[in-house]
């Protein structure tokens, strides 16, 4: 395959798809999702916004070091000291990336940044050049190009690029763009800016109008050679450009395209599952590729049509994207060995041999309720399992709850507080209401209740439930997941885990302007 023949695909799931409200990971976890990704193939990597925080920081760190055979990259505004973090996070990585933007939009330049356009040319150029001492591999983005005057982008594209900038991307920060226009956006700069022929030319598309993953592949089709997208299509607001969509869409339709990816698509089904149980983020039946529909079939002239040829209902084939790959990988009688060695093949590895044998634990229990244990099952388990002094000052000892026809719902519950234990009883409108109710009667937290969602991991009625709690307060927002075979104990466990987050305060911060 020649050079240009190869669509760069750069995934910012750790970036821009966990400033989602309440997809925040910690470090393992983005680890986690890194190696992922690596298995996946993707060629970069954003790993985050090094500036952001000391925890972002350590995070790009350790997948620079970890992380041997994709790109590693961080976000860096057009300043000295976002660039020299970004540039000290990467350095541990065998090919490193510094990608630092600046708005370009008339509006973001007048109300956000209060530059002139002179002034806002000046700093790109001069952060690309700060860049570049640092590294080979700079990405320069405008920001809120989807509502950028294109002269004004012809000109600080080109400056860019002669000041070392080795991929343009051009960002649909709002989710304004219209395929059509946005296509012949990306090929009228590429005609106009004279050196265009340096660089790589690449898309950011966001999904306010849903229209993220058509918007990219417009612009693939005019001459952009590098798409920024998310596993799950995760991301702030409506979300990013979703990475199996693009890949898949390119992949299906080599009659139009004259391209290709590296990904390894067989395992985006898995990338697509790890995403969505650290992040708490389901994914919707119906979605494309990786939803539990996404191959499915109702219709009984549909039904009828697959079994004589599958091509006649079926574009794509399921295996190929990483469907009914898993296996049985492990049952009650396994040993600690086996379990620790599957949990490496799939990128889990715990910092201590007391979480590996607290994760055992709960595996063995796990086995006991459940014949089939999976990939899925492993992947909560590791997830559930937190460092002692991650965990925050509730935890949950126990619980009874009675629910009967004709009888109003009552939750018993004991949790710690403190390591104090609390006993507490509640009724509600249902069991899980009664059990927030009793929680909420020990912690009177002050939160808002957003989002109640309950998720099969598996297949089968002995499956685990994964229940995802979202609770608002002061503005700020967080996720909390459990897991259990019984529903209204993952209930609990994710409430209690939210309010734990909640309690430990804000992880992590961007800076307003990191929107790109």
């Amino acid at each position: 395959m020649a050079a240009t023949d190869h669509l760069v695909i750069f995934d910012t799931t750790l970036r821009d798809g966990e400033q989602s409200p309440g997809a925040t990971m910690n470090k393992a976890e983005k680890l986690r999702i890194a190696k992922a990704l690596e298995k996946l193939r993707v060629d970069v990597i954003e790993a985050g916004f090094a500036i952001a925080s000391q925890g972002d920081f350590e995070a790009i760190k350790g997948i620079a070091e970890s992380v041997k055979d994709s790109t590693i990259c961080s976000l860096a505004r057009a300043l000295d000291k976002d660039i020299d973090r970004a540039a000290e996070a990467v350095r541990p990585a065998e090919r490193g990336r510094i990608h630092t933007f600046i708005a370009t939009s008339p509006i973001h330049m007048q109300h956000k940044l209060q530059m002139q356009p002179e002034q806002v040319v000046e700093q790109a150029v001069k952060a690309v050049k700060r860049a570049r001492n640092h590294v080979d591999d700079v990405e320069f983005s405008c920001e809120d190009a989807g509502r950028s005057e294109l002269d004004f982008l012809c000109r600080i594209i080109e400056a860019a690029i002669d000041a070392g900038a080795r991929t343009i991307n051009i960002p649909d920060t709002v989710g304004y763009a219209i395929p059509e226009q946005f296509g012949e956006t990306i090929r009228q700069l590429m005609k106009r800016i004279p050196n265009a022929d340096k660089a790589i030319f690449s898309v950011h598309c966001h999904n306010d109008l849903g229209l993220a993953v058509a918007n990219s592949v417009a612009a693939v089709t005019n001459g952009a050679r590098q798409v920024e997208c998310t596993i799950n299509g995760l991301g702030e607001r409506a979300g990013n450009a979703s990475l199996e969509e693009i890949v898949m869409a390119v992949r299906t339709r080599q009659d139009l395209f004259n391209i290709d990816t590296r990904i390894d698509t067989q395992h985006i089904v898995p990338a697509s599952r790890l995403v969505s149980t650290i992040t708490g983020f389901p994914v919707q039946p119906n979605k494309a590729i990786v939803g539990a529909n996404a191959f499915a079939h109702e219709s009984g002239i549909h039904q009828d049509g697959v079994l004589k040829h599958r091509e006649t209902y079926e574009i794509m084939r399921a295996q190929d994207v990483g469907w009914h790959t898993n296996s049985l990988v492990l049952g009650k009688h396994s040993g600690r060995n086996a379990f620790r060695t599957r949990l490496l093949e799939l990128g889990i590895k715990f910092e201590t041999e007391t979480e590996l044998n607290e994760a055992f634990t709960r595996f063995k229990a796990l086995a006991d309720l459940k014949h089939e244990i999976f990939d899925e099952d492993l992947q909560a388990i590791a997830s559930d399992t937190r460092q002692k002094e991650e965990v925050g000052p509730y935890d949950l000892v126990c619980m009874q709850v009675c629910s009967e026809t004709g009888v109003i719902p009552k939750a018993i519950l004991t949790m710690t507080i403190e390591d104090k234990e609390h006993t507490v009883e509640a009724e509600g409108s249902g069991p899980v209401d009664a059990t927030f109710k009793a929680i909420e009667s020990l912690v009177d937290s002050g939160c808002n209740l957003q989002l109640y969602s309950v998720n099969a991991i598996t297949s089968g009625t002995d499956a685990q439930g994964e229940v995802t709690v979202r609770l608002e307060r002061g503005g700020r927002i967080v996720n909390g997941v459990g897991a259990d075979t019984d529903i209204i104990i993952a209930s609990a466990k994710a409430y209690i885990e939210a309010l734990n987050l909640i309690t430990r305060g804000a992880v992590r911060q961007h800076p307003q302007s990191a929107d790109v």
